[in-house]
C-alpha cells in the first residue's frame, strides 16, 4: 500500500487527461473532483475511477472537448445536454446552473442528457450547500442490481444525494447508493483479490456472492428482508435520471467496464432550493449546528451525515491517500502510456 498526497494525484490526474486533450480547466476539475471524493474515504469514487475515464476517452466513447449545451425550458427548469463529455464537468455545469436559477426564483430543477459517469454526486450538492442553499442530486447507471425478489441486474446503484448549509463548517450532507455497496466496491475487490461483505451481492444463481468474480448483481439496500425499500427508491431515481430527460434506463444503457466504444448516455438530475425563502432560511444554518451539537450528547454520541467524511478528508490529509497495489499498478501502466511521471508516494510508505 502506497500514500500519495492530495496535490500530488491531483497532479498526475490532470497530467494525464491533458495528454489525452481535456481542455485545462476541465481536467483540473475533473481530477480535484476524484481526490476530494478519495480525502473523504469514498475509494469507489475516487482517483480509482481516473483510469476507467482515460479508457474511455481513448476509445471515443467519452469526449475530451463536448458541446454541452444548457438550455434554459422554464421559469426555474433547465436541460443540459452533455454531449458524451466527462460526466464530472457535465454535471458541475448542470448543478452551477441550478445553483445560478434557484437564486433567481428560489428553487430551481435541472435534468442533464447524453452525459457519462459523474463521480461522487454528493460533490455537487455540497456545492450548493456552500453557497448557503440546499442541494438534492440524483444519477443512474446501467443495469448493475436486482429488483427485489429477483437476481438478474436491471436497475443501476442510483445514487442520493442531499445536503444543507451548517453554520460555521462543512455541509451536513447525505451521499448514498440505493444498493448496500456500490458497484466500484466490487470492481475494487475484483482487482486487490478481496472478499466481498455477506448479503450485498448476487451469483449467476441467485445465491449471496462474497468471491467478487463471482458477483454478477447487488442487492437493493435493506437486503433479502427490506430491500423493497432500495429497490423502489432506485427505480423513481431512474425515472427521474433517465426517461424523464430521454435517457435509456437500466438494461438499455451502455455497460460502465464492457462495450467501452458505445457512449453510456447517463442522466442526472439537480434540484437546488434557497432556504432565504423560507421562514426558516436566516436560522437554517445555526439550527442544524444545534442540532449537531444535540446529536453528539446522545448516548452513542451520533454523528451528522458527511461528518465521517470530514474526518477522513483530515486524517488523509495529513497521511496521505492510500493507493491499492493494483491500482497503483493501473496508474503506472497509464503513465508509461501518456509518459505522465506517477505521482512521487511518501516516504516509507
Amino acid at each position: 500500500m502506497r500514500h500519495c498526497d492530495a496535490d500530488a494525484l491531483a497532479g498526475w490526474g490532470t497530467a494525464c487527461l491533458r495528454a489525452h486533450d481535456v481542455p485545462e480547466d476541465d481536467a483540473l476539475r475533473v481530477a480535484q473532483s476524484l481526490v476530494q471524493t478519495s480525502l473523504w474515504g469514498i475509494d469507489s469514487h475516487g482517483i480509482a475511477r481516473l483510469p476507467h475515464y482515460l479508457d474511455r476517452l481513448a476509445h471515443g466513447s467519452v469526449l475530451a472537448r463536448p458541446s454541452i449545451e444548457v438550455a434554459r425550458t422554464g421559469a426555474a427548469t433547465a436541460h443540459v445536454n452533455g454531449g458524451q463529455g466527462l460526466g464530472i464537468v457535465v454535471a458541475h455545469r448542470a448543478n452551477r446552473a441550478a445553483m445560478d436559477i434557484a437564486a433567481e426564483c428560489g428553487v430551481a430543477a435541472v435534468g442533464v442528457s447524453d452525459s457519462s459517469h459523474c463521480g461522487a454526486i454528493g460533490l455537487y450538492t455540497r456545492d450548493a450547500a456552500r453557497a448557503g442553499m440546499i442541494g438534492i442530486g440524483f444519477t443512474h447507471s446501467d443495469s448493475i442490481a436486482a429488483p427485489f425478489g429477483g437476481h438478474v441486474p436491471f436497475l443501476g446503484t442510483n445514487p442520493i444525494s442531499i445536503a444543507f448549509p451548517r453554520a460555521d463548517g462543512e455541509p451536513v450532507c447525505l451521499d448514498m447508493a440505493t444498493t448496500s455497496i456500490p458497484w466500484n466496491r466490487v470492481m475494487n475487490a475484483r482487482r486487490e483479490g478481496v472478499a466481498l461483505p455477506e448479503g450485498v451481492a448476487l451469483d449467476a444463481q441467485g445465491d449471496d456472492a462474497r468471491d467478487a468474480q463471482a458477483a454478477r448483481a447487488l442487492r437493493p439496500l435493506g437486503g433479502p428482508a427490506y430491500g423493497h425499500k432500495g429497490y423502489a427508491l432506485a427505480l423513481m431515481i431512474e425515472l427521474l435520471c433517465g426517461p424523464l430527460n430521454g435517457n435509456p434506463f437500466g438494461p438499455h444503457i451502455s455497460p460502465m467496464y464492457e462495450k467501452l466504444d458505445l457512449p453510456r448516455r447517463l442522466g442526472a438530475f439537480f434540484v437546488v432550493i434557497d432556504p432565504a425563502r423560507f421562514p426558516g432560511g436566516p436560522t437554517l444554518g445555526a439550527a442544524i449546528e444545534q442540532m449537531a451539537r444535540e446529536l453528539a450528547q446522545e448516548p452513542g454520541q451520533p454523528r451528522m451525515p458527511g461528518d465521517p467524511e470530514l474526518e477522513s478528508a483530515a486524517r488523509r490529509g495529513e497521511q496521505g491517500i492510500p493507493v491499492e497495489p493494483g491500482l497503483w499498478a493501473e496508474m503506472g501502466a497509464w503513465s508509461e502510456r501518456l509518459r505522465v511521471p506517477l505521482p512521487v508516494a511518501r516516504a516509507g510508505r
